[in-house]
């Protein structure tokens, strides 16, 4: 699927998670079960096309599997302790009021369609943002994305790439003991095999650690030089108020008139400048060197673009007609659809045909059968 006639390589993983993050904006806009369906659909499209081998790639079912506990759990809160209203009803159950000290929230009680559906549809809103980061960490290489990092950020995304490596090595744990489990002709299932199954796992991670730890040491993570304190106090300085123009700039452009007025974009843009100047100004305190760096080519362009067009034309669906971003529930009717909204999600499904193949981690497997029948013909 796919193929563009291109030599397989990986692509640049800033441009899978600029995708990923503007397939994430869109969903985060609506609650319309149909363009969250569509999301769904492009994600797992891209990711089954241009996926790789590797542990993490191998991960993406966990947070398939994450998002629908999430919808369960959404809707199994509302069924307990959500607030009951429509007009439809399903099933009554027997109400367990709690006293005035937890503000009266009652337990169970009648559920109705259209509460029901509303739960649903925000379970699904959330799911559908953990799989599009879920995809975006399938596909996007976290140890090159640690060398795409600014120097300022280096020792911080070296902790956020070892803390997000850690499922797809939890995930990758787990399948080889059980493999082992399998071949020994024992059971992988119930409560016992669980227990027997998490010690030889708790102690793979545990190795991991050490031999991580230890490499990191080894090629001098976390060692620093010497700076002169009038330069971290101006870099402090800098990114701190950064941030804090940051803050007071979002709150003013999501409420102009309870807060900054017109002021809200201007502090924001500040903001930005200060905190970018900050971290390009201490940056320069590392000294940070890569063997080789990863190319930005046409293919990672079109790939942020297709993200950005999912996000876009969501927004001008919202601003043009906000009713068919939403779910119908009071009455209860069939979603529209918004045509900007799905066109720019569509749109996001390119990266599945105008991007290179991944390429394999696997050796060819000729010349080892190649050795093996000659060996077995010395041996007739």
């Amino acid at each position: 699927m796919g193929s563009t006639g291109q030599l397989p390589r990986a692509l640049h993983p800033l441009a899978w998670w600029g995708w990923a993050i503007g397939l994430a904006v869109a969903a985060s806009m609506t609650t319309n079960p149909l363009l969250l369906a569509l999301v769904l659909g492009v994600v797992w499209l891209v990711v089954l096309a241009r996926r790789s081998d590797s542990p993490w790639a191998r991960a993406f079912r966990i947070y398939v599997a994450l998002a629908v506990v999430i919808v369960v759990v959404r809707v199994v809160l509302h069924v307990l302790v959500g607030f009951k209203w429509g007009d439809h009803l399903l099933f009554r159950l027997p109400s367990v009021g709690l006293p005035e000290w937890a503000a009266g929230i009652n337990l169970l009680g009648p559920v109705y369609l259209e509460g029901w559906l509303a739960a649903l549809v925000e379970g699904l809103k959330l799911g559908t943002l953990v799989i599009a980061i879920g995809g975006a960490n399938a596909l996007a290489n976290p140890k090159r994305l640690l060398r795409s990092l600014p120097n300022a950020l280096y020792e911080v995304g070296t902790a956020v790439v070892v803390s997000v490596s850690v499922a797809p090595q939890l995930a990758q744990s787990v399948q080889r003991v059980l493999r082992a489990r399998l071949l020994r002709g024992e059971s992988g299932l119930g409560l016992r095999a669980l227990a027997q199954v998490a010690l030889p796992v708790l102690q793979d991670t545990l190795d991991r650690s050490l031999m991580l730890a230890a490499a990191m040491e080894s090629r001098g993570y976390g060692s620093s030089r010497g700076s002169r304190p009038a330069r971290r106090r101006l870099t402090g300085s800098l990114t701190l108020l950064g941030l804090v123009l940051l803050a007071f700039g979002m709150y003013g452009v999501l409420d102009p008139l309870g807060t900054t007025g017109d002021w809200g974009v201007p502090i924001l843009a500040v903001g930005v400048a200060m905190s970018v100047a900050g971290m390009a100004y201490g940056g320069r305190e590392l000294r940070v060197t890569r063997y080789r760096s990863d190319p930005w080519r046409a293919a990672e362009t079109l790939t942020v673009l297709s993200g950005l067009a999912a996000a876009a034309g969501t927004a001008v669906s919202r601003s043009i007609a906000p009713d068919l971003l939403v779910m119908p529930l009071q009455p209860i009717a069939a979603p529209g659809l918004p045509v900007l909204a799905a066109l720019g999600i569509t749109l996001a499904a390119l990266p599945a045909f105008v991007t290179p193949r991944t390429p394999s981690s696997h050796r060819a497997q000729a010349p080892v059968l190649r050795v093996s029948g000659e060996l077995s013909e010395v041996a007739g």
